[in-house]
């Protein structure tokens, strides 16, 4: 067992907080480890971004990495960390086999931050117009990539319940590898309802999301056909303000003043935004995972109307803050309504925070978080030992991914 508490992320990108909500997970999962006492280092192939959190302000090293270059092998080796978390399969696939070859003893740990495959598979029957069922997953070649990723790894970190249902029927992948820990919250992130903008305080709807994830721009497209218009139809005086990071020529064409439509780009504070106003509209018609900007409602005291999508495994077996509606009709009815009657719209908030307390507080994972790892890196050998369908990948994988990356690398010589 590796003794040195020493924790190496490898990043798909640089987190970026205020970008999306897998950017504040990022920085959660940081903060859970450093707690533990471990040491971090934050390796990326990604390029810099303008808007990337600077990890020297949180005690954390950073360190680009190339991909398919043996520089990263002397640097994993020297390093020698206990454990190392991929985020996102894609780069468990470009370097889980260099960690296995030169760090055996590493816990490796997978953040999927939601199924791709499950989105992927979704965003395909959208598409083609059909009912998405589970075994269109089967097909999926994303999905044979994925589920071998997770079996290569000791533990996959899952932030929707539904997710690993599905991983645990569908696709009989054993329990111990998986480990739910959803979006977290401090407890000083429990809005005081007393404390924010009033009912009568707030205007407008408000829509907000970041525009390189394709259910977002679709979830715009989506307000501008079909669901706005029955809005204004009802009310023709709102407004609907559409904040997102990294929007293109394409969502900035959807401006329509007359309308009320209005697109704003990425918000300086997504806070003050969400609080400003009445309520959120997030139409989202394909996707994974559980949504970011409807806890961030939920903190903000903003009721919200979503899709059967959107609220996928976020309340459990509470009441949501708003309402749920895949009918554009009844999207755009309970919109109005909840824009309209205060009582509805204060019952509506209450249950946001009642969500927060009762499924997102830190407080209710980090002990047993603690616990999971301490006792995986106690037990590795055994547990993997159990684990031999991702030993059996880890052997044939590691063979094939090692040659292929072997070739590009002597090509790019």
């Amino acid at each position: 067992m590796n003794q040195n508490r020493h924790l190496l992320i490898i990043g798909f990108v640089w987190p970026e907080p205020n970008s999306s909500a897998a950017g504040g997970r990022m920085m959660q999962l940081i903060s859970l480890f450093q707690e533990q006492g471990y040491e971090i280092t934050f390796a990326s192939p990604a390029q810099d971004s303008d808007f990337m959190v600077d990890l020297s302000q949180f005690d954390v090293t950073k360190q680009t990495i190339n991909l398919n270059c043996s520089s990263f092998d002397e640097f994993v080796k020297e390093l020698n960390p206990s454990i190392v978390l991929f985020d996102r399969f894609m780069i468990e696939e470009q370097f889980g086999w260099r960690v296995a070859e030169n760090c055996p003893n590493a816990l490796r740990i997978l953040d999927t931050e939601d199924l791709h495959c499950l989105r992927t598979a979704r965003q395909k029957a959208f598409k083609e117009k059909r009912v998405f069922q589970t075994q269109n997953l089967l097909v999926e070649e994303v999905a044979k990539r994925e589920i071998a990723s997770i079996l290569r790894c000791d533990l996959s970190l899952m932030i929707s319940e539904y997710e690993i249902e599905l991983l645990t029927y569908t696709f009989k992948i054993d329990g111990s590898l998986l480990y739910y820990l959803p979006l977290l919250l401090e407890s000083k992130d429990i809005p005081d309802l007393k404390e924010l903008p009033s009912f009568e305080e707030r205007k407008d709807f408000v829509f907000i999301g970041n525009f390189l994830h394709e259910p977002n721009w679709n979830a715009v497209q989506y307000l501008k056909e079909t669901i706005w218009p029955l809005i204004i139809k009802q009310l023709p005086e709102a407004v609907l303000n559409v904040y997102g990071a990294y929007p293109s020529q394409k969502v900035l064409q959807l401006n329509n003043v007359k309308e009320g439509f209005l697109i704003q780009g990425r918000a300086e504070n997504a806070n003050k935004v969400v609080q400003k106003a009445r309520v959120v509209l997030a139409s989202l018609r394909f996707g994974a995972g559980i949504k970011g900007k409807l806890l961030e409602a939920m903190q903000c005291g903003t009721p919200s109307v979503t899709t059967s999508i959107g609220a996928e495994s976020m309340c459990g077996n509470l009441d949501w803050n708003g309402f749920v509606e895949d009918d554009p009709l009844f999207f755009a009815d309970k919109a109005v309504q909840l824009y309209q009657d205060k009582n509805l719209w204060f019952q509506a908030q209450k249950n946001g925070v009642e969500l927060i307390k009762e499924r997102y507080l830190r407080t209710l994972f980090e002990d047993d978080f603690k616990n999971k790892i301490e006792e995986l890196n106690a037990n590795l050998a055994e547990h993997r030992l159990n684990n031999f369908m991702g030993e059996l990948l880890q052997h044939h994988s590691l063979k094939s991914t090692k040659y292929m990356s072997k070739w590009i690398e002597e090509k790019n010589k």
